[in-house]
């Protein structure tokens, strides 16, 4: 079946950086288009980023434009969120998706930022 699971969060002081990860299992992964969403706490879940099948095209919100990276590695089934310049702001459960007829998430790693 399908499997989305996300690593790479922990606690980090504001201007540090993170690697996610997010390794996926049970479908061609390189037939997809992959995202990565966040959501804090009190607030509803939010777009961060997204990396296209072939990985030659990646979005991001303003929010993250400059700080965060996506890229993936289909031989790994493997996709990344590289967070650079972490603000306190940007703590949050940050979750890996993807769309086909449903939407599959993974279930998501904790990311703090703090001092």
């Amino acid at each position: 079946q399908v499997q989305l699971v996300e690593s790479g969060g922990g606690l980090v002081q504001p201007g540090g950086s993170l690697r996610l990860s997010c390794a996926a299992s049970g479908f061609r992964f390189s037939n997809y288009g992959m995202n990565w969403y966040r959501q804090a706490p009190g607030k509803e879940r939010e777009f961060v980023a997204r990396i296209t099948w072939s990985g030659d095209s990646t979005y991001y919100p303003d929010s993250v434009k400059g700080r965060f990276t996506v890229s993936r590695d289909n031989a790994k089934n493997t996709v990344y969120l590289q967070m650079n310049s972490l603000k306190i702001e940007d703590t949050a459960v940050y979750y890996c998706m993807f769309r086909d007829h449903l939407d599959y998430w993974g279930k998501g790693t904790l990311v703090t930022v703090s001092s």
